[in-house]
């Protein structure tokens, strides 16, 4: 009978020792998705947090001639908006292709597809728009209630240019900048409110798999006008080029 007690109790506490076993290794286990867990996040929000950390880290870290063009930008950390007048860049007051429409009915034909005109060449009557910010399609009618669903974006904004140097520019140059296709695009309305005059530092698209192409477009359009960015700015858009290597400046066709 002692020996059959002694083995109940031997097998009893070889079950305990094996259950206390499994315990320690899931609790290890556990600690080390933990550390892992922790370890992702801190590397991808203490970048964001400190300049710094991201130079260190490489999140700043960029190559192609997107790159290349924003680092030879100058930087200016002290931007005034003072005088400005969304006015002064004579937004669709010219027709630069003589074909008797200004350049919005421009963008939209050439932005979109499945494109109908009015009776009048030109203006366009429906079409469907890809639309590059926010990924969705939407098919565009005009009208009264229905035109600004698509809406055509300075793809560097007007207010944003006008702090940038376009404030010292004369008025032709303004109305070559407010009216160039380069830096138009035909987008989503509600996207392009949201956005207003931010820059890259404080608004990109939604649709994630186009910030490079913005980034790299906003870049071109300041390069060719000689325009500023400020430190946040150009450390949000290396930190955008940062996940594209190669992304080059679009052509100004």
């Amino acid at each position: 009978m002692d020996l059959l007690n002694d083995a109940v109790s031997y097998a009893h506490g070889f079950r305990n020792a094996r259950t206390k076993q499994a315990k320690i290794k899931n609790l290890v286990g556990l600690l080390i998705i933990a550390a892992i867990v922790i370890g992702v996040i801190l590397g991808w929000i203490l970048p964001r947090i400190n300049s710094s950390v991201g130079s260190v880290t490489g999140q700043y870290t960029a190559t192609g001639t997107a790159a290349e063009t924003l680092n030879r930008l100058t930087v200016d950390d002290h931007p005034s908006k003072a005088g400005y007048d969304r006015d002064s860049f004579g937004y669709r007051t010219t027709d630069d292709d003589g074909n008797g429409c200004d350049v919005r009915d421009d963008v939209l034909a050439r932005d979109m597809t499945d494109v109908i005109y009015k009776s009048r060449g030109c203006i366009v009557k429906t079409g469907i728009l890809e639309d590059p910010y926010t990924a969705t399609t939407i098919h565009f009618q005009r009208g009264q209630k229905t035109s600004a669903a698509v809406q055509i974006d300075h793809v560097v904004a007007l207010e944003n240019a006008w702090q940038s140097g376009a404030s010292k520019w004369d008025q032709t140059k303004r109305t070559q900048f407010g009216n160039d296709m380069y830096n138009l695009l035909a987008v989503d309305g509600p996207a392009n409110q949201e956005k207003g005059s931010s820059s890259a530092a404080y608004w990109l698209p939604t649709n994630s798999a186009y910030r490079c192409d913005y980034v790299a477009r906003q870049i071109g359009v300041k390069d060719k006008y000689d325009l500023t960015v400020t430190s946040a700015e150009k450390q949000a858009m290396l930190s955008v080029l940062h996940g594209c290597p190669g992304q080059e400046v679009p052509n100004d066709d």
